[in-house]
């Protein structure tokens, strides 16, 4: 496996598809004057197909990196430094297939952005999961990030029914 920079006009706009299994899920419910968060065991499997494109229009100058086996892309992070209040967006870190995941490849391409953000001067690299990616949320977390706010209803307006609420997670590379 190696990690190179991605070639923005080849790689802008192509399709990936993944798909995230997890067992339990972040609630995040409303009580008295705050919230009360925790893990919560499903009682069925959670699945959820993630059908994107990469590099997408709304990404403002972004770099993307991508893993490779051979010729085949198994993974890519991309990110970009938004300016107006410095801070670095992961705006996608993907293993494709389950397969290619928990070998590696994931903490290499954190590695790489997290590079990338240091040399842009960010003052910190926040990032958007949801409650239901449990594996992801432990993944950024043993990455040093820490959940620094959430949207309940940011996917639909049934988000704490169905388990997918907004997560936004972030890291301080300066005091």
């Amino acid at each position: 496996m190696f990690i190179k920079k991605l070639d923005y006009e080849r790689y802008k706009g192509q399709k990936y598809q993944a798909e995230i299994l997890s067992d339990r899920y972040l609630s995040i419910d409303p009580v008295e004057e705050g919230f009360d968060i925790g893990w919560v065991m499903s009682d069925e499997p959670l699945r959820m197909s993630i059908n994107d494109t990469m590099l997408s229009d709304w990404l403002d100058h972004p770099t993307a990196y991508g893993a490779f086996e051979g010729d085949r892309l198994i993974g890519f992070v991309e990110g970009f430094l938004e300016k107006w209040n410095n801070r670095y967006r992961i705006s996608n870190i993907c293993v494709f297939d389950h397969a290619d995941r928990r070998s590696g490849v994931g903490m290499k391409l954190m590695e790489i952005i997290m590079d990338e953000a240091v040399r842009s001067g960010a003052r910190m690299v926040v990032l958007e999961t949801q409650t239901f990616n449990y594996k992801a949320i432990c993944f950024y977390k043993k990455n040093g990030f820490h959940i620094i706010g959430f949207d309940r209803y940011a996917y639909s307006n049934n988000g704490p029914e169905e388990h997918n609420m907004r997560i936004e997670m972030g890291r301080k590379l300066q005091d």
